[in-house]
């Protein structure tokens, strides 16, 4: 019986959010890494959103502030960031959906997007890293 070899896959990390930028790198990947000419997939793909913690809108210093002054303020901040984080994750399975991508998973992590990225491509393990350009930079000038 011959001995069967399974090579694991690199992985490929999207950071997603709600701005144009980040939408056009999903689709731009999937156009050019999940083509169905591409069967299978070169890599795994994980989508990553980074929801933000309630804290960075709120001043919690000490007795007395904002927060204090409006009680449940938090909770209803927290909620509102779960309900965005879910509609950006249903925006993406949508366009990934439209481009026949069903191997792939979706991951939301609380905190700032900077360290997430970075937590989640030593979790995962990515070999690729792709992000949207906020319109800073080069390619977003060359294609205007």
């Amino acid at each position: 019986m011959a001995a069967t070899t399974t090579t694991k896959k690199p992985v490929m990390l999207i950071g997603i959010d709600e701005s144009e930028y980040a939408i056009g790198a999903l689709e731009w990947t999937l156009n050019h890494f999940f083509s169905s000419t591409i069967n299978p997939p070169l890599f795994k793909l994980i989508l990553l959103h980074a929801k933000p913690i309630p804290e960075i809108y709120l001043d919690i210093s000490g007795p007395g502030t904002f927060l204090g002054s409006a009680p449940g303020l938090y909770q209803v901040l927290d909620q509102n960031l779960k309900n965005k984080a879910g509609n950006i994750m249903k925006k993406a399975k949508e366009i990934c959906a439209t481009r026949s991508v069903c191997d792939v998973e979706f991951e939301v992590e609380e905190g700032d997007a900077r360290n997430v990225l970075c937590e989640g491509v030593n979790k995962y393990g990515a070999s690729m890293l792709v992000v949207g350009s906020h319109g800073y930079g080069a390619i977003k000038r060359e294609c205007e």
